[in-house]
């Protein structure tokens, strides 16, 4: 009898303990792609509290260093989604491979860890990682130098420029931060397309966007590809953009594919045809 009685809790927790080891890699995630503060601040509509980036000494890295910021380039970051390297990577950006000869240390480390502060105006999304990531892949560009001897010199940037903040418009918004990529009309056709590994998104593909809920959509916009399974040189936008930027990405995209997301999903937060017609009419 207490056998049977322990036989039938086990397969009464087992479900639970599956599902657990199912999320666990996002719990384990979630804090390093996002930190709670400023989880709690982005919950609440505020802008992302931005730590003062530390001092930084440049250092030699050693070859399993060298090796680890390269592989963290390669699969893990989107830095080369935008920027290119010895011939890889995107062109939104500048170049990189001899960044450490054309820009100083500093600067490096402050546009990794935060570029909106490092640079006012820049248009470089925040990308949340380790500290200790930070400080390798800064360590790594600081050593990409060129033969000739230059003297670093950091750009100004354009103070009082809020950067993403100062973007209401989704269509603005999508031109800027997604169209690069995944084109203006949404067709995965961008520039930059064609310097990605994997096709860009197409969001005008009514079929396959009918597929992806809207819960979907906001988690690869905040997150990223990686969060998602998908490519890594997606960046994420949730430390750079507010939810209600990223809600309005989201219905944006609705109008671009003109279609819903699955029948399962809730119809509460979904768009609906009269509004994609209203919203193409106001943007």
């Amino acid at each position: 009898m207490a056998a049977g009685r322990a036989g039938d809790a086990r397969r009464a927790v087992t479900p639970w303990l599956r599902a657990l080891a199912a999320l666990w890699p996002a719990l384990v995630l979630l804090p390093v792609v996002f930190p709670a503060e400023a989880r709690c601040q982005q919950a609440a509509g505020a802008p992302a509290a931005r730590a003062k980036p530390a001092a930084f000494v440049p250092r030699a890295l050693s070859r399993f260093q060298r090796q680890e910021a390269e592989w963290l380039l390669d699969e893990r970051l989107p830095c080369l989604g935008c920027h290119r390297i010895r011939g890889q990577g995107g062109t939104i950006g500048p170049d990189l491979t001899e960044v450490g000869s054309r820009r100083t240390p500093a600067f490096i480390y402050g546009m990794i860890a935060d570029p909106g502060s490092t640079l006012p105006g820049s248009r470089m999304p925040r990308t949340a990682m380790p500290a200790r990531w930070i400080e390798l892949v800064a360590q790594y560009l600081v050593g990409l130098k060129g033969s000739g001897s230059q003297t670093p010199v950091d750009p100004p940037g354009t103070p009082g420029d809020r950067g993403w903040a100062a973007m209401e418009d989704p269509a603005a918004l999508y031109r800027q931060a997604c169209a690069p990529c995944h084109g203006v009309e949404g067709k995965g056709d961008g520039y930059n397309a064609a310097n990605l590994p994997v096709r860009p998104t197409a969001h005008a593909d009514s079929a396959y966007m009918a597929t992806r809920p809207d819960d979907t959509l906001f988690d690869g916009i905040f997150a990223g590809g990686y969060i998602l399974n998908k490519s890594p040189r997606m960046p994420a936008f949730g430390a750079s953009l507010s939810p209600e930027q990223i809600r309005g990405l989201v219905r944006y995209l609705r109008q671009l594919c003109r279609c819903r997301g699955p029948a399962w999903e809730g119809r509460k937060e979904a768009v609906r045809d009269s509004e994609l017609v209203r919203d193409s009419e106001r943007w």
